[in-house]
């Protein structure tokens, strides 16, 4: 077998376990045979926001707080010697972890971390792996929010291991400090805590503020307000300018991405109570129909770009505005790497057209909101077989302080506990130059009041990476005479799908 046929046969493997369409047994029978766990697995699928960014403090040396290090190295006693092992996709808390922070951890506890930073869906594979295999090949997870339903039940609640351990506390390492919407979007599955918040990209709207003054236009504060102005610019500026912007690669999970902030906006929702897929009933269409206008605004180039095309096209001042992951901020910001240094201003999203639905009115938990999130979970997993120093990690991991010098030197990322965005360190920087955190207000409140949140289902992986986007990239191709008939192919696909 070629190795790229491999590849895509290794992907649908895991795409059928994660599913539950084969068992165990057959899933690791399977891998074994075809050498599932190699490195070679990945496609390529990441986020843009690790690598992209430099650190905001370079010059001010922040430290880590001696009293956490002295915990640490308190703590950590029965398990100097201990190597611990993290799979993780590049984000700034991972790299900010890896490459400045960890140094600090491994001298005060005696324990080496290793951490693996590789593509999204590698991370999936290699932790999908160990699940099945129960081989406790790495001691703490990286979650996706659209794993929490998949992973939930093979690793450790944060709630019971402080019950459990109290001896292991890190005093002020408070659930509660976390913002309870991320806990709710990203963390929970039905009764568990599928770890803590460990980092929340979201979608907050972005725009240039010299072309808007050019304009004579205000923020806008309303979906179809954003349409006008994005029409208008383009109409007036293009096609050297255009008004808006967009990450609509077929077959891509950033097509999802991008769609799933429209059909909220307009009152729709992926999945009604029943579980049956509803992004064809009116409010879908209506959606639809928005994002067709709006479309026309974009540059041409728009339908083979993921997020790192669409960031690119406002970082080299193609476009005007997009609503995107705010992780975009800090580096718009910077001189060195952008020609929109200082130009940019960020807001929350305009708000939607029609009512939001409830969460009693959608399926599997799914919360609508035009601030689509994509955040992630850190937790300990239960076939660890440190469980206890992972545990130590993690803590440290997402603490107050650790969290504070990732915001700062990771790129001005958002902060998942509360009391970290009004730290003085943090407010120090909030001025134009890399790693800004001058947009992280607009971030807090859009975790809190606009924040989307996909459906928590073990068939979500599928869904949200090929079912939908595959379907909707054949739409914006003209492979569908109407957008109706685009919709009904994907409620036929999914509801085949979950009903399984």
């Amino acid at each position: 077998m070629r190795d790229s046929d491999r590849k895509r046969y290794l992907a649908k493997i895991v795409d059928d376990y994660v599913r539950r369409r084969i068992s165990r047994r057959q899933f690791l029978t399977t891998s074994a045979q075809l050498g599932l766990g190699a490195a070679a697995l990945g496609t390529g699928m990441s986020r843009p926001f690790g690598g992209l960014f430099t650190p905001a403090n370079a010059d001010e040396m922040l430290q880590p707080s001696q009293e956490v290090l002295d915990w640490v190295a308190d703590v950590s006693t029965p398990f100097r010697g201990t190597t611990l092992k993290l799979a993780t996709e590049s984000t700034p808390p991972s790299n900010a972890i890896n490459s400045q922070l960890k140094p600090y951890f491994e001298e005060a506890s005696g324990m080496t971390v290793e951490i693996e930073v590789l593509p999204l869906e590698q991370v999936l594979q290699k932790l999908t792996l160990d699940i099945a295999s129960q081989l406790g090949t790495y001691d703490l997870y990286y979650i996706d929010q659209s794993w929490a339903a998949f992973t939930s039940r093979d690793v450790f609640d944060p709630r019971e291991q402080l019950a459990d351990k109290p001896d292991l506390a890190m005093p002020d390492w408070r659930v509660e400090d976390f913002l309870p919407a991320l806990v709710d979007g990203i963390a929970r599955y039905e009764d568990r805590l599928v770890g803590v918040p460990y980092d929340i990209p979201i979608f907050i709207m972005m725009y240039r503020k010299d072309i808007w003054e050019e304009m004579g236009f205000e923020a806008p504060t309303e979906l179809e307000q954003y349409y006008q102005q994005a029409k208008a610019i383009t109409d007036a500026m293009g096609p050297e300018m255009y008004g808006a912007t967009g990450q609509m690669k077929s077959g891509h999970y950033s097509l999802e991405c991008d769609w799933t902030a429209w059909l909220w906006g307009h009152g729709g929702s992926i999945f009604n109570s029943d579980g049956k897929f509803s992004g064809n009933d009116e409010r879908g269409l209506e959606a639809m129909e928005y994002w067709r206008r709006l479309y026309q605004t974009m540059p041409p180039g728009v339908t083979g770009w993921t997020w790192d095309g669409q960031g690119q096209s406002i970082a080299q001042g193609v476009a005007a505005s997009m609503m995107s992951w705010g992780e975009f901020f800090p580096y718009f910001d910077d001189p060195n790497a952008t020609k929109v240094s200082g130009l940019m201003e960020a807001a929350r999203c305009p708000a939607p057209k029609n009512p939001l639905r409830t969460v009693e009115d959608t399926g599997f938990g799914e919360i609508p909101g035009v601030g689509h999130q994509g955040g992630s979970s850190l937790a300990v997993s239960q076939n660890s077989k440190n469980p206890d120093a992972a545990w130590i990690f993690m803590q440290w991991a997402t603490c107050h302080d650790t969290q504070v010098l990732i915001t700062a030197l990771g790129g001005g990322t958002g902060p998942t506990r509360t009391a970290v965005y009004d730290d003085p360190r943090i407010l120090a920087n909030r001025r134009v130059g890399p790693g800004t955190t001058r947009h992280l207000n607009v971030v807090r409140d859009t975790i809190a009041m606009d924040m989307g949140s996909e459906p928590d289902l073990p068939e979500w992986a599928e869904l949200a990476n090929d079912t939908i986007p595959v379907r909707l990239g054949k739409y914006f191709a003209g492979d569908y005479g109407s957008a109706k008939e685009a919709m009904d192919d994907i409620a036929q696909a999914a509801d085949k799908i979950v009903s399984g």
